[in-house]
């Protein structure tokens, strides 16, 4: 029984991979093939300019799971754009809904009422491509400057649809 139990160890320890196999390996399950289609998420928060700890989260997450895509900072509204694979879009989209509170924050709306912050999913969907490059963070003074940033990579709409959405939450609060 010894033997066998011996024999068991050591032809599993022949098969453990090694430490710099096992970092490959982790980063090989993380890049997704993305050839046929990225998956693209678009979610708005209410304010993100003040958080630094939320927008560590945000960008290093993202990194972390090697997703591209960019963080528009602008005062009515902040619009997180992340590109990526089924599993880095599930675990990116769990972070963004469910780990991280943002409704522990309070901000101020257009009347200046402190309100809680919040994230919404705006739109998910499927892209031939990628449209933008490592995640990076823009902030943007004007509407126009936050239009033609994303007008520059060919996604404007993703602006639209965002800002509209935020323009509608703020006339149903008042």
């Amino acid at each position: 029984m010894a033997k066998r139990q011996k024999a068991h160890e050591e032809a599993n320890s022949a098969r453990k991979l090694t430490k710099e196999q096992r970092s490959e390996k982790k980063i090989r399950k993380l890049k997704e093939d993305t050839s046929l289609g990225v998956l693209v998420a678009v979610y708005r928060i209410r304010d993100l300019t003040g958080m630094a700890s939320k927008k560590f989260k945000v960008e290093t997450n993202a990194k972390q799971l090697f997703m591209t895509g960019c963080v528009v900072l602008y005062p009515d509204c902040c619009v997180v754009v992340v590109e990526g694979g089924p599993k880095q879009q599930k675990k990116y989209k769990r972070l963004m809904l469910n780990r991280i509170k943002w409704d522990e924050d309070l901000v101020r709306d257009a009347d200046g009422k402190l309100v809680p912050n919040s994230c919404v999913l705006v739109w998910e969907g499927m892209c031939t491509g990628r449209n933008f490059g490592e995640m990076k963070f823009k902030v943007c003074e004007s509407e126009k400057a936050a239009r033609e940033h994303f007008r520059k990579h060919k996604v404007e709409h993703y602006w639209n649809q965002a800002y509209s959405g935020a323009v509608l939450e703020q006339s149903y609060e008042d």
